[in-house]
């Protein structure tokens, strides 16, 4: 009887135990453990969308809306040392790589890499400097091609072509596309800042220059702009000058509805005028036509210092996307994060709004920066280099091939991921030195772990696709964490 007795507590207990079991096996609804490694801290808070990226710097930003994203370029803002080791003042020389990145939610955007512009490794050897890109997109005999404009220093302006918005950019021209030979430009103080638009009708447009003669402050004259010829790396005629008050550099074009706009950044010696101009602001003009005249209508967006206490150059573009218009602009949070000074900046985004008079109401500039405009969908693979926030994060790459490198604790977060309800395993393409793992966490990096992918040493030296079982459903910031040195290609997750 003893034995009976025995026997039945044992199957009750079985009985007990299986339902746990059975959870176990399958790898759902138990709890994971945290990520088991010191994260590393990022230059950006969790709650905020600027600046739109923090692995590296990335000034002046030009904007081309290309279908359904917006790519933009940059000033690649590269530190600079003195003889013992501290970051000095930016003295821009050392610029010769424009950056890009891009983004349809204009919140997650994917860094496309360095691209190659000036000195012995760029596409233009003869070129010396890559500042203030601006890009553009036509239609030339049935083929769409991308044009890339930057300026060599203060002293002109070359452009490069492609055949993606992410090259590879060549130099299909072979020299400067504006110079102090072009008929209207010999007195322009500086010959840069390039801003291009082409129009509805395939007629491209070249906006430049900048300046302040000496006693011409509150009518510098140093503004120009031309007609482009069809193939885009010639002009068609003579640039014409443009009357703009107190214009100190960064020329802006755009067609918003029929009207155009010429956009620049006022200098910074408006003291006392009565047009309430503002130093290192923003200001828009008017037009009927591309080519003038325009007249002054107000101030877009004051010195970025007024929003964060940080001032400076101020360099601009607008953009549309889906049509709502966003302004771009750069701001200095990343050096202060680093504590350092030398004027090293990062591109940050605002929206703008209209007023019933049809004109741009005076943009806000806010850490917050934009909405992400649609979830991501991880059922399509994923850039590894694709992230709203990070820390830890090298991107390399070019031409539109890009990857990631970490270390332990590195991360990157990818912000508004759509899971469904079908998703059941986390594939990543990844390759390290050693053994390693990527963790994933959804929605807070100190969370519990919805995914353990375990990265093996390569057999043949060459990324690989490694996967786990992931338990995620609906919309939730994705994190993505490295327990060792590695490199991170691309992710997908699978149904």
């Amino acid at each position: 009887m003893t034995a009976i007795k025995s026997a039945v507590r044992r199957a009750a207990l079985f009985l007990l135990i299986l339902p746990l079991l059975a959870i176990c096996a399958k790898g759902e609804e138990t709890e994971m453990s945290t990520v088991p490694v010191t994260l590393q801290k990022s230059y950006k808070k969790a709650s905020e969308n600027n600046p739109l990226y923090t692995q590296r710097f990335g000034a002046d930003p030009g904007v081309m809306e290309y279908n359904g994203r917006l790519y933009v370029y940059m000033t690649d803002d590269l530190l600079e040392y003195d003889g013992k080791g501290n970051v000095k003042e930016n003295s821009y020389q050392q610029i010769r790589t424009i950056n890009c990145i891009s983004s349809d939610d204009l919140v997650n955007w994917t860094d496309h890499g360095k691209i190659y512009v000036a000195g012995p490794r760029g596409a233009a050897t003869w070129a010396a400097h890559s500042w203030a890109p601006c890009a553009a997109h036509k239609t030339i005999d049935g083929k769409e091609k991308f044009f890339l404009y930057f300026c060599n220093g203060g002293d002109g302006i070359g452009v490069l072509c492609a055949d993606s918005p992410v090259g590879p950019w060549r130099d299909e021209r072979g020299s400067l596309l504006i110079t102090r030979a072009v008929p209207n430009c010999a007195d322009v103080t500086w010959l840069f800042d390039p801003a291009v638009m082409v129009d509805e009708d395939g007629t491209g447009y070249l906006a430049f220059g900048g300046g302040i003669p000496e006693g011409k402050q509150s009518a510098p004259g140093t503004g120009r702009i031309v007609k482009l010829a069809d193939d885009m790396i010639h002009i068609d005629g003579e640039p014409v000058r443009l009357d703009v008050p107190w214009l100190f550099e960064d020329s802006g074009i755009n067609r918003i509805g029929d009207k155009y706009y010429y956009t620049y950044c006022s200098n910074f010696m408006t003291k006392g005028n009565d047009m309430k101009i503002t130093d290192g602001a923003i200001q828009y003009m008017i037009a009927d036509d591309p080519l003038g005249p325009y007249t002054y209508m107000g101030e877009l967006f004051p010195n970025e210092g007024h929003f964060f206490g940080m001032y400076g150059n101020n360099h601009h573009s607008l953009a549309c996307l889906n049509g709502e218009w966003y302004l771009f602009y750069h701001n200095r949070p990343v050096e202060k994060a680093m504590g350092i000074t030398g004027n090293y900046r990062s591109p940050q985004a605002n929206r703008i709004f209209f007023g019933e008079d049809g004109l741009p109401k005076q943009v806000k500039g806010t850490m917050k920066g934009l909405d992400q405009l649609k979830p991501v969908d991880p059922f399509h693979t994923v850039s590894a280099s694709t992230m709203s926030h990070q820390a830890g994060i090298t991107v390399y790459g070019a031409d539109g091939r890009s990857w990631i490198t970490g270390e332990a604790g590195s991360w990157i977060r990818i912000s508004g991921v759509d899971f469904g309800t079908e998703a059941a395993a986390l594939a990543i393409t990844a390759m390290a030195p050693t053994d390693c793992t990527v963790y994933a966490v959804l929605d807070d990096p100190d969370g519990s772990v919805v995914s353990q992918v375990r990265i093996s040493i390569p057999d043949d030296g060459q990324p690989a696709a490694f996967s786990a079982p992931i338990r995620a459903e609906g919309v939730h910031d994705l994190y993505l964490i490295t327990d060792g040195p590695m490199k991170l290609f691309s992710w997908i997750v699978k149904k």
